[in-house]
């Protein structure tokens, strides 16, 4: 991997929040909860299973992807093919997909298996565990769009290493760095020094 290399995996961070991307991917905090847990054991079994094909689908786990023309690198859960067509499959360990940074990481996984292969990748999939449900992902130019975008504003964030505010959002009951950024005592700090 270059040092200029986006991981795949940063869009759906900082999708979700880019301060928790900043920590994860610019000071190298991770630390695990039980969700984070969950998801680990989830992809183990998922990267354990190799190649092959289910009925008329061909079928290979944990496959490195790459684009050079937008500086990306990361490892797929599952590349499928059929028909001469192929599409990425990300597993994650919730139920449904509530937000976008899903759909963004499939999208860049697709941006690297067209540069990969040559062909165009019109579809994929996230695979939910808890509802054991594939939703379709549709490449549409929109949703290209946005993915590029997100590489660019990953792209900047661990070229400068600028810190972004922890913002307190419903998502971050789930986080497992909710203790690292406390977002709600840095939004009383604020407001206590402005009082001041």
């Amino acid at each position: 991997m270059n040092l200029e290399d986006v991981p795949i995996a940063a869009l759906n961070q900082y999708t979700y929040c880019p301060h928790r991307c900043w920590r994860m991917f610019c000071a190298g905090e991770f630390v695990d909860n039980h969700y984070t847990l969950e998801g680990t054991g989830l992809h183990d079994r998922v990267h354990s299973l190799g190649a092959g094909h289910r009925e008329e689908t061909w079928q290979v786990r944990a496959i490195w992807l790459r684009s050079e023309r937008y500086g990306l690198v990361g490892k797929a859960d599952l590349i499928e093919a059929e028909n001469g067509k192929y599409y990425p499959v990300e597993y994650k360990r919730s139920a449904t997909g509530e937000f976008e940074n899903d759909a963004l990481q499939v999208c860049a996984q697709a941006l690297c298996l067209e540069e990969m292969t040559g062909q165009p990748v019109t579809m994929g999939y996230v695979y939910y565990a808890q509802s054991h449900q594939r939703q379709a992902i549709a490449l549409t130019p929109e949703l290209r769009q946005r993915a590029i975008a997100t590489i660019d504003q990953v792209k900047t964030l661990l070229e400068t290493g600028t810190m972004p505010p922890a913002v307190y959002t419903p998502r971050c009951k789930g986080c497992s760095l909710y203790a690292q950024c406390l977002p709600r005592a840095a939004a009383q700090v604020n407001q206590y020094q402005e009082k001041s």
